[in-house]
């Protein structure tokens, strides 16, 4: 990831285009083609494409706050992936998703905590927000998207704490009573952050989805800020030929 101004920007009705990467709809499919420059410690070109093949586009946006300051748009919760990058074993295929998460403010002025996740589940996906608000007050969001893209608020499972990440960012999410979700693989641990791909249990069914982590009270601190730095390089200066 890159920050990058307003002169690397371009949009049109089919196409998103930052710096030397974009993603583009072609039919009915999503391609992503990525230029990029890893991150330390993985300082190598990442090139490549992906693309991505929704079993439907849905309509659902969900508010986060009262106040709608931050928004949540599962464009397309259940999908096909397939990734082909330039390096050795960075080619696969498997279920995948397309979301996005909009706002007003800054999330630090709003949460304090939040964890998310998305499983292939009932033959689509269910997806699922826990946050902790500023004031104190809680979301609790349970949703299934059929593979026709139509939304059902579910009846929440227990909300189950499993072991922390690797930074010890506390980690749950939701499963059958009894059962205790984990980790099956890292994908990204920071001091605030944890993404990773989590096994849990829901009606008895054993799903494999991503799963986050967000501790904002760590975020704001400004010892930790300036590490995103590090992971997310600032290009202002870049331009189009």
């Amino acid at each position: 990831m890159t920050d990058r101004g307003r002169a690397a920007l371009h949009q049109t009705v089919d196409e998103f285009t930052v710096g030397p990467s974009a993603m583009s709809w072609q039919g009915d499919k999503l391609v992503i083609d990525v230029d990029e420059i890893g991150a330390p410690p993985m300082v190598a070109p990442v090139h490549g494409r992906i693309v991505l093949r929704p079993s439907a586009i849905t309509e659902v946006e969900v508010p986060l706050t009262p106040e709608g300051t931050h928004v949540w748009r599962p464009f397309a919760p259940t999908a096909q992936i397939s990734v082909d990058l330039d390096a050795k074993g960075w080619q696969w295929e498997g279920h995948g998703y397309f979301d996005a998460n909009f706002g007003t403010r800054a999330l630090e002025q709003d949460f304090t905590y939040w964890t998310w996740g998305r499983f292939p589940h009932r033959g689509g996906s269910s997806c699922f927000y826990d946050a902790t608000l500023l004031d104190g007050s809680s979301l609790g969001l349970g949703v299934h998207f059929d593979a026709d893209g139509q939304a059902h608020m579910m009846d929440l499972p227990p909300q189950t704490r499993f072991r922390r990440s690797l930074w010890a960012v506390h980690r749950e999410t939701r499963a059958d009573a009894g059962y205790v979700p984990r980790q099956v693989q890292n994908m990204l641990d920071a001091p605030f952050y944890s993404r990773s791909s989590v096994r849990t249990q829901l009606d008895g069914e054993l799903c494999d989805g991503v799963h986050e982590a967000l501790d904002l009270r760590r975020f704001r601190s400004p010892l930790l800020k300036p590490m995103l730095a590090l992971r997310v390089p600032r290009r202002a200066g870049w331009r189009f030929s």
